[in-house]
């Protein structure tokens, strides 16, 4: 009967020790993978504020105005030909 119930008890710290180098195996794992997505993260982070920098470029006044003057041939009307449209007032504003 010892001898049995020694048998299970060497069986199951046998299962448990198995148990506790597998997830410890599996813990690594993830920590690695944890480590890879973080080190793309800050990547596209970096990439992000690149781009943003670019945007802001294209879009100065300075630029647009001399595409639109340069390449589309587009010039400011004379004072005659501007027409000031003021915008609808809400109901209740004087």
């Amino acid at each position: 009967m010892t001898a049995r119930i020694t048998f299970l008890l060497l069986a199951a710290l046998i299962a448990c020790a198995m148990a506790v180098v597998a997830s410890q195996h599996k813990a690594r794992k993830l920590y690695v993978e944890l480590q890879k997505e973080q080190s793309t993260a800050k990547q596209l982070d970096v990439e992000w504020g690149q781009l943003q920098l670019e945007q802001g470029t294209w879009a100065t006044h300075a630029r647009i105005e001399r595409i639109a003057t340069r390449e589309l041939q587009m010039r400011l009307p004379g004072a005659g030909r501007v027409e000031v449209v003021q915008p609808p007032r809400a109901e209740g504003q004087p």
